[in-house]
């Protein structure tokens, strides 16, 4: 056989390999599943199913503010949530919600998970690590205040925190109560404690949760005498509020508020969170 011949047979066989140390390359740097670690979600993309209740949340706007809502499962029994809204600007406030989140799901899961715990002492346990874990990321004060529940199935029973944050209100039959502050906003004092009561929720009793863009709405009607959307209409929309689902109570006040506010109030959020006892 022939020098040309020899080398012609051979070119193939070198361009084969090539390709294959290539493919070989390509394979090596694509992210594999199960070891490829996704930055982390600013909201749940799907809240824990609960026996004998519903809890669902709903922002409307451009997620220009801090407003933030969590919810994991955290024992058999017991469904962890959280409403957040820290001071300034989303864009400027990732690093401290990231931080926070990540404290709630994990120091949140360890404390509520174990099987001789105390809620109220979780729940108060979990607030002073949220509150310095905000400090520290924000290297200093920043004000958040929040609002920290834990569901108990069986019991059908709500321990909760306020911290600061606007009160949450429950219809039970066809009266409203204020869950009002508890303690100071998350972020402030690092010493700082808060309360941690407990509330029992009948069947069709309903807690909701709405950010301080709702309670601050704007009325588009210049001359209106009460120009902000305030909390007695958030608690009269509730009360009369005919729902069936805890989706539907969020999306229901956001739609409220949002015929309500001026179009001045573009750049704000509003957000609310709904938990609801099934009948």
């Amino acid at each position: 056989m022939s020098n040309s011949a020899q080398h012609g047979c051979s070119l193939p066989a070198v361009v084969l390999v090539s390709i294959l140390v290539l493919l070989s390359m390509c394979a090596l740097f694509q992210p594999r599943a199960g070891n490829f670690a996704a930055a982390p979600s600013p909201v749940p993309s799907q809240f824990s199913a609960i026996d004998g209740a519903e809890i669902a949340a709903s922002t409307q706007g451009g997620h220009f503010s801090g407003d933030h809502y969590d919810s994991l499962r955290v024992g058999p029994e017991r469904v962890l949530f959280g409403s957040i809204d820290i001071a300034g600007r989303r864009a400027d406030n990732q690093q401290i919600l990231d931080a926070a989140q990540n404290i709630f799901r994990t120091v949140g899961t360890e404390l509520f998970s174990r099987a001789d715990m105390n809620e109220a002492e979780a729940m108060t346990e979990l607030c002073i690590k949220l509150n310095l874990g905000i400090m520290e990321a924000a290297g200093g004060v920043r004000s958040c205040p929040a609002f920290v529940g834990c569901y108990h199935e069986n019991f059908g029973t709500l321990c909760y925190t306020n911290a600061g944050h606007t009160p949450g209100l429950l219809r039970d039959g066809t009266d409203v109560v204020e869950l009002a502050s508890t303690g100071l906003p998350l972020g402030l004092f690092s010493h700082a404690t808060w309360e941690a009561p407990t509330v029992a929720l009948e069947k069709g009793a309903v807690v909701l949760l709405v950010s301080r863009g709702v309670v601050e709405g704007e009325s588009k009607d210049d001359k209106n005498p009460d120009p902000d959307f305030g909390l007695s209409r958030v608690k009269l929309h509730l009360q009369a509020d005919r729902s069936r689902a805890a989706q539907a109570f969020c999306v229901s006040i956001l739609n409220e508020v949002g015929e309500f506010a001026s179009e001045r109030a573009d750049h704000k959020d509003y957000t609310a969170l709904a938990l609801l006892r099934t009948p």
